[in-house]
């Protein structure tokens, strides 16, 4: 399963909480936790000044409150926690399963499934809306034809499977 780990395990960014109008990222790689922030900023010294960057250890980080208040102050208590598991090795495989891996496995999954599969996280909502998984659902249906193939893709594989066969027989 390690293999499935890529140099970068997390990433997310976000504009800081009120009144701030400053610009954050935090990427977690697979040796460090970055912590990136940009000052926006209308007073004409600051203009043109680049991002600050703060780097720990994914051990460092399990001790270090200040860097770890940081994160929690911009990202909230969730996301500080799921970076403490990250540096502590508990990695969400799930999550990170190749695409053709999630396309085979969804192809057994109903509607109702695949919308509560849409619920567990914003990789799996996106997932789950995504042209690739409905145009594989689509070309599934045996009364899909070549012919249907333009029509698909230029309404969408999604509307087009709920729009021409989910009609036919009710839901899934």
């Amino acid at each position: 399963m390690a293999s499935l780990l890529g140099e970068q395990l997390y990433e997310i960014k976000g504009q800081g909480p009120p009144p701030e109008k400053d610009y954050f990222q935090l990427r977690i790689s697979k040796n460090e936790v970055i912590f990136i922030s940009w000052r926006i900023s209308l007073r004409r010294g600051s203009w043109g000044v680049g991002p600050k960057e703060d780097k720990v250890s994914h051990q460092d980080l399990q001790q270090d409150k200040r860097f770890q208040s940081k994160i929690l102050a911009v990202f909230g208590q969730r996301i500080l926690d799921y970076t403490i598991m990250i540096c502590e090795g508990k990695f969400d495989y799930l999550e990170r399963l190749p695409e053709d891996i999630l396309l085979k496995i969804s192809s057994y999954l109903g509607l109702k499934d695949l919308a509560q599969l849409a619920q567990v996280s914003q990789s799996f909502r996106e997932f789950c809306n995504s042209e690739k998984l409905w145009e594989k659902r689509v070309r599934a249906v045996p009364e899909f034809t070549n012919d249907m193939e333009k029509v698909c893709s230029f309404i969408g594989w999604k509307q087009a499977f709920f729009d021409l066969f989910q009609k036919r027989d009710g839901n899934e």
